[in-house]
């Protein structure tokens, strides 16, 4: 099972930026996947950005051009840089692990691992 320690978070004002941090504690390999979630009051959890051990990166659409998804193997931390924040951005994040080969990107039961989560709360 592989743990996932998360950090970052916040409050800010439209326009601004944050970075989230996720950290795994696997020695011998790097998750198939790694993703970040987000989660609003009240909806279910829907995908950002996810990472493949490849280092093939995918967005959702809605941050394009303002998210980015990266990764320090040497510091075992997946980032999610999110600049020109917008209030429909807040909401919990949640930082995901995929060990094995399965499904979507965007499919929450194909991770096997969740961080604790994060608060991003963006004001207009």
């Amino acid at each position: 099972q592989v743990q996932l320690v998360q950090s970052g978070g916040g409050s800010v004002q439209t326009g601004g930026s944050l970075r989230l941090s996720c950290q795994y504690n696997v020695d011998t390999y790097i998750p198939y996947r790694m993703a970040w979630f987000r989660q609003a009051p009240g909806k279910e959890r829907v995908g950002v950005a996810t990472i493949y051990s490849s280092d093939v990166i995918l967005y959702a659409d809605s941050v394009k051009g303002r998210f980015t998804i990266s990764r320090d193997k040497a510091k075992k931390t997946v980032y999610l840089q999110m600049n020109s924040l917008d209030p429909d951005d807040t909401g919990m994040y949640y930082c995901g692990a995929a060990k094995i080969v399965s499904g979507s990107w965007l499919d929450t039961t194909t991770y096997s691992s969740w961080g604790q989560g994060a608060r991003v709360t963006v004001s207009s």
